[in-house]
């Protein structure tokens, strides 16, 4: 129904960015490596997938369209809603996903919270004929060239309202994990996990 949103972020918050949208606030669910990219008073387009409930309407926001559909292929599956969909495509991007269900790597679904073991043999099973092959050409979310992890988590955490101390904290706090993903660190997963260490201090 709403393909996508196109304004300036009014807000952000750990889970959620609010563009303004022909004088409307549109709150957006968005994973923290989508987060991660926006900045409040610049603009953004966000293509997007609404989940209708009786008692609710929810938008999901995504970086491009390939993520939202990899999103609403996942709904496919017997037993993942719209926020197990995103909670996998926090942890691991598009490919990252293809990559493991092409691969039946039942490890990589067991670091969703939420998942299983039984629950990722299952959804192995389920979504093996339907996120296809690996596309490989897109840039991992949340990582423009140019910038080092450092600074675009550090942004980020700034943007979404944390003090400079706090920031700098919690950017050491993940350094092992980043340092553990090689050369080229994706700042979703990193953002997720600054968040929860975040939480756990306050």
């Amino acid at each position: 129904m709403i393909a996508f949103v196109s304004g300036p972020v009014a807000a952000l918050a750990p889970t959620t960015a609010v563009i303004e949208v022909g004088g409307i606030g549109m709150a957006v669910q968005c994973t923290p490596g989508t987060l991660a990219t926006l900045r409040i008073g610049q603009g953004a387009k966000l293509a997007t997938s609404l989940v209708v409930r009786e008692d609710s309407l929810t938008l999901y926001g995504f970086a491009d369209d390939d993520e939202r559909q990899v999103f609403e292929l996942l709904q496919t599956a017997s037993g993942v809603g719209p926020r197990l969909a995103q909670a996998m495509l926090a942890v691991h991007s598009p490919d990252a996903l293809r990559t493991a269900v092409a691969g039946g790597d039942e490890k990589a679904l067991t670091a969703v919270p939420g998942i299983g073991k039984k629950g990722a043999q299952k959804l192995l099973l389920e979504l093996k004929d339907r996120l296809g092959e690996p596309v490989g050409s897109a840039p991992p979310v949340g990582s423009p060239a140019g910038q080092s992890w450092r600074d675009q988590l550090h942004a980020a955490l700034i943007g979404l309202g944390y003090a400079t101390r706090e920031a700098d904290e919690a950017v050491a706090t993940v350094a092992p994990q980043a340092a553990a993903m090689g050369d080229a660190p994706q700042v979703g997963p990193l953002l997720r996990a600054a968040l929860q260490s975040l939480s756990r201090a306050r």
